[in-house]
């Protein structure tokens, strides 16, 4: 938009804060290379537009905002003289890309000192060539450290999910390598007690039946009920006082197998009747080691499948072999994400998961979403281990307003009001020396807001403190890695 152009007057530039210190030859440089311009209430200019002019207000009110997803957010209102705004890092030239940061307006008429943004950058360098070194490096180099301590957070979110991904994994392979050496064990036993049964004075009938019993034994391990431990503890002693009754002086030790297996007193009786009390002892030995390796391998089986799903967890939070940019469901990332944080989550802190499956699919950048989680997650568990390493961590889902609602709940003991403004901002932490980069909320802010063009708010009390992420439902045009 471009507004009246009026006179401009030397002296008058001259009084505003910005310019005071020039001299009547440089100010008069400006007026005749600049101008003054007269605006209505209205937009001057919008945010993300290419930054041609550098504005400075003579009198007037201005007010700039910020897009924050779909809403225009109000930063700034002033009616002081002299306030300056657009095209301020006209002087790093082609280095940075030139967009103004914001959107301005004015509410009645305003006069503004216009001055184009290649000249602004021309006498910078010629009035001021020390100070644009200086800001050149303060910009520049600002930038650079953003950029390492960023990529140190991220290994250091790595090496957490590392080592919690290495322990998760450690324990169902561990069970599957026990129970691999038992059940070669359980294997061996079973041939010796085969060989008995085979060279004893036993009809082919007979061992046929043993056969029989076996097979329909193995079919019952696989649908054994799930007994409370008062009722398993009954028919342990059961089978145990069954076994001994009939000759079989070790019930104590195979009675719990049996038990596992889902086998009763009536399944015992049916065996006796099948072989006779002649072979049950040795009938009842091998059917044991017949249970213990079908429980064994059921053992395996959910241990191999543990680390599958391990697997396929890691695969989901890293997104490999997926599109960068996709409709994903966040309950699958969320899931993912916790599934990778569970070993350093810890035992005291109870997970609560509150979500609104109904809830559609939504687009996104999954790999960077789920960097959102951890940060947040990791954060909250921090503060609840700071409170003595107990508390609930409760994860929801829900429609807010036409756009997707994550909500990250913790018990711990709060944010403090006076750093409340503060917890976004790059490198501010709460954090022990060593222990956080502060880039984290600042990562998660930039991802969320900038690049999903979402909010990213917290609300909080000690002993309630929830960070909320608004996520849109339709897509938009994705925005380039935010800088």
């Amino acid at each position: 938009m471009s507004g009246q152009v009026v006179a401009c007057s030397p002296q008058e530039i001259g009084s505003l804060f910005l310019f005071e210190k020039l001299s009547a030859e440089q100010l008069g440089r400006l007026c005749a290379q600049g101008r003054v311009e007269l605006f209505q209430p209205g937009p001057v200019y919008t945010e993300g537009d290419p930054a041609t002019c550098f504005f400075v207000m003579i009198e007037g009110t201005v007010v700039l905002s910020r897009r924050v997803g779909g809403d225009d957010v109000e930063v700034t209102r002033t009616s002081q003289p002299g306030v300056y705004a657009g095209a301020m890092q006209a002087y790093l030239g082609d280095r940075v890309r030139q967009v103004y940061n914001n959107s301005m307006r004015v509410t009645e008429p305003t006069r503004f000192f216009v001055l184009p943004a290649d000249l602004f950058a021309d006498v910078m360098r010629e009035w001021f060539p020390m100070a644009v070194h200086l800001l050149e490096g303060l910009f520049f180099g600002t930038k650079n450290t953003q950029a390492m301590i960023g990529q140190r957070e991220r290994l250091l979110a790595l090496g957490s999910l590392s080592a919690g991904l290495t322990h998760e994994l450690n324990n169902p392979a561990a069970a599957a390598v026990r129970a691999t050496a038992t059940l070669r064990e359980r294997v061996a036993k079973m041939r010796h007690k085969l060989a008995l049964i085979a060279g004893g004075p036993f009809s082919r009938d007979c061992l046929a039946t043993l056969v029989e019993i076996q097979e329909r034994t193995a079919e019952r391990v696989g649908k054994a009920p799930v007994l409370s431990p008062l009722e398993a503890s009954d028919r342990e002693d059961a089978l145990s006082d069954w076994l001994e009754d009939h000759g079989f002086q070790q019930g104590w030790q195979v009675a719990p197998t049996f038990v596992q297996a889902g086998l009763d007193v009536d399944w015992l009786e049916q065996v006796a009747a099948a072989v006779g009390e002649e072979i049950l002892p040795n009938a009842v030995g091998w059917l044991n080691y017949t249970v213990e390796t079908e429980l064994l391998m059921n053992e395996i089986e959910d241990s191999t499948t543990r680390i599958s799903h391990l697997v396929d967890a890691a695969k989901q939070y890293s997104q490999l072999d997926r599109a960068p940019y996709r409709v994903v469901d966040v309950h699958e990332l969320l899931d993912s994400t916790l599934l990778m944080l569970s070993g350093k989550i810890g035992p005291g802190i109870e997970v609560v998961k509150d979500y609104d499956r109904t809830l559609p699919a939504v687009p996104a950048y999954p790999a960077e979403l789920n960097q959102v989680w951890t940060n947040l997650v990791d954060n909250a568990v921090s503060a609840m281990n700071g409170a003595g390493g107990q508390g609930t961590l409760t994860v929801r889902t829900a429609l807010d307003h036409e756009r997707l609602l994550v909500e990250f709940r913790d018990t711990g003991p709060g944010v403090p009001p006076e750093i409340k403004d503060r917890i976004f901002d790059p490198f501010f932490t709460t954090k022990p020396v060593g222990e956080g980069t502060g880039l984290g909320l600042d990562i998660s802010w930039r991802i969320v807001v900038n690049k999903h063009h979402g909010t990213l708010r917290v609300e909080s009390v000690p002993g309630d403190t929830r960070f909320q992420v608004l996520l849109p439902l339709t897509a938009e045009t994705p925005d380039e890695e935010p800088e």
